[in-house]
């Protein structure tokens, strides 16, 4: 149970902001009001934070003393902006945010009333339910930010969650989002088009076909990093990868360009790894230069002969990638 219980007001009881409502309250602490203005954030606080008074945010700001700002990150300057000139906020109180993209410049406003700002970002995906109180459980990180006289605390609202803290700088946290979206959120992509590529295949169960090999690709990379990329690029297999392209853009040629870019990058890293020699890389390198050409149907309804044309703009090759495989490999 939590040593320094808090009064907390929640502005935003969203998939974030309801759960980390719900986990503080399991831990010992006390959500005194949150808002909830969506239908769906209505029910969701019912679930998660029942007996909880939905107010307006001046309102929930006023009756806590930990104001925890769980809103998208666009929205939040304009939030606290609005609690600062409107007067919710008072000397002493503590406002955190959810944001992984912010820091606390975001929060500067509310150092003008005397109220101290708090970064505390959950590295996690949040579905809105009490599962998510369950993974919580499990062990998260958090991405703080915090004034030097915030750490203990930080530290132990952290700790009541489960969780651990990451301490990260104040000009870090663009990079740190940017690292955390681009694993999760891109993989959720990737993870996507290979399912639809199954399925485009004639695979009838892909979630079946990948669920085990996405398994073991995940905890392998977690514990081996670059040691754990297998397959043509890593091999150099150019002939295998240009079928691969060719295929692709037979069925769908949207999905021909972020294959080019990520089989480049696979490469500079088995490069740069030793895992693969720069000259054994470069008819790897020649076919991930071209694309092939787009896919066209005539009048008479059937389908040309596809060839390969220069990759341009968007989808060309890296120079850097070129020069990589000439040298010794560039820097992973």
């Amino acid at each position: 149970m939590a040593v320094n219980r808090q009064n907390i007001g929640i502005i935003g009881a969203g998939r974030v902001g309801a759960v980390l409502g719900a986990a503080l309250v399991n831990a010992g602490h006390r959500v005194v009001a949150a808002v909830g203005v969506s239908t769906a954030s209505k029910t969701r606080a019912e679930q998660l934070l029942p007996g909880v008074a939905l107010l307006p945010a001046d309102q929930v700001a006023a009756s806590a003393d930990l104001v925890l700002l769980a809103v998208p990150d666009d929205m939040l300057a304009g939030l606290v902006n609005g609690l600062v000139e409107t007067g919710a906020l008072r000397a002493g109180q503590i406002v955190a945010h959810t944001s992984g993209a912010h820091g606390l410049a975001v929060l500067a406003p509310v150092s003008t009333v005397g109220a101290r700002p708090l970064a505390l970002h959950p590295a996690m995906t949040f579905t809105g339910t009490a599962v998510d109180l369950g993974r919580l459980a499990e062990g998260v990180s958090f991405g703080v930010t915090a004034p030097d006289e915030l750490r203990d605390l930080a530290a132990s609202l952290v700790a009541d969650l489960g969780g651990q803290v990451e301490w990260i700088a104040e000009e870090r946290r663009p990079l740190y989002h940017a690292a955390l979206a681009h694993g999760a959120n891109h993989l959720a992509t990737l993870v996507n088009e290979a399912l639809d590529r199954l399925r485009d295949a004639g695979v009838r169960h892909p979630e079946q076909v990948l669920a085990p090999l996405l398994g073991a690709a995940l905890d392998n990379t977690l514990r081996l990093g670059d040691a754990a990329i297998t397959g043509p690029v890593s091999r150099g297999d150019a002939g295998t990868v240009a079928k691969h392209l060719q295929a692709l853009n037979e069925v769908a040629p949207e999905s021909v360009p972020p294959y080019l870019v990520l089989a480049r990058r696979t490469a500079d890293r088995v490069i740069a790894a030793g895992r693969l020699r720069a000259t054994d890389a470069e008819p790897l390198l020649d076919v991930l230069s071209t694309v092939p050409a787009p896919r066209t149907v005539p009048a008479t309804g059937t389908v040309p002969a596809t060839g390969t044309v220069p990759a341009t703009g968007t989808v060309s090759a890296p120079r850097s990638t070129r020069r990589k495989a000439k040298g010794t490999g560039g820097k992973a």
